[in-house]
């Protein structure tokens, strides 16, 4: 009995390993292209680079974060969408800590990797005064904050949007059922998605669309420097990229699944169309 208790803990540390392993790995990877990318930004006062270099970065920074992690754990890189699966039961709660303590500790890990990296720009930047507000601020380096002019319920609204399309960008690019992506190209047209809302729906907030992407790197600033400032700017900003991608995550599924899901069919095996006989060319 004593040798059967060992060997289930073992089986239960080695899961929990290759769980938290992938997300150690291709979190700081995710993260780290899209955090220096907006750090030379700022720091280099827009010489090193522009908005769009910190669009692109994440975007690149998501498809090899899912080269990294997805043939482990299915790339679950965002908090917002593996609690979603988790309502849904297309993953089993029992795993969710996991999950959230690997995506917490790899974007945690990024954070600081960032930080060591351009520590000497920042000081430089700064003065040594790490300040959230003002002109001299770096604290949006690491974390999202609402422009000046956005209220608290329109950054809700678009932190819950954008989410809302990254979770219909999946799940189309992943439909089985409906017109699913070719095998391999998933990585990176996600990370398309993540572009294109960047490009499009990031003046406002910044679209941190995934609390796993801005909560940790927000708790690091807070001890590195920033202080208690990066919880109360922005009138209290900091639940809203919490709570508003997981809600937009869910709305998003619920979209995808009335609009779409329900009303798919599998397309048959001697078929490419519902009815239409297969017209194969070599």
């Amino acid at each position: 009995l004593a040798e059967k208790s060992s060997n289930e803990v073992a089986q239960s540390i080695t899961a929990i390993t290759l769980i938290l392993t992938p997300f150690s790995l291709s979190f700081p990877m995710h993260k780290v292209f899209g955090l220096s990318s907006a750090a030379q930004v700022v720091l280099g006062r827009g010489v090193f680079g522009q908005q769009l270099s910190v669009n692109l970065a994440f975007g690149i920074g998501v498809t090899l974060g899912i080269h990294a992690a997805g043939g482990i754990s299915g790339a679950h890189l965002n908090a917002a969408i593996t609690i979603t699966h988790c309502i849904l039961g297309n993953l089993p709660w029992i795993k969710l800590p996991a999950y959230l303590i690997g995506q917490f500790l790899g974007s945690f890990m990024a954070a600081a990797t960032v930080f060591g990296f351009y520590y000497d720009a920042l000081y430089d930047y700064s003065n040594g005064n790490f300040t959230v507000m003002g002109p001299n601020a770096t604290a949006s380096i690491f974390s999202t904050y609402p422009a000046p002019y956005v209220s608290m319920l329109g950054g809700f609204f678009s932190e819950f949007t954008a989410t809302v399309m990254l979770m219909l960008g999946i799940l189309v690019i992943h439909d089985e059922k409906n017109n699913a992506a070719l095998k391999g190209t998933q990585a990176l047209l996600t990370g398309m998605v993540v572009l294109g809302i960047g490009l499009g729906m990031g003046m406002n907030t910044g679209y941190a669309i995934n609390p796993s992407r801005d909560l940790p790197p927000r708790i690091f600033t807070a001890i590195a420097g920033w202080g208690t400032d990066v919880f109360t700017a922005g009138n209290h900003w900091w639940w809203v990229p919490v709570t508003a991608p997981i809600l937009g995550s869910l709305a998003g599924a619920l979209i995808y699944k009335l609009f779409v899901d329900f009303h798919n069919q599998p397309v048959p095996e001697s078929g490419n169309e519902k009815g239409q006989p297969v017209m194969q060319s070599s």
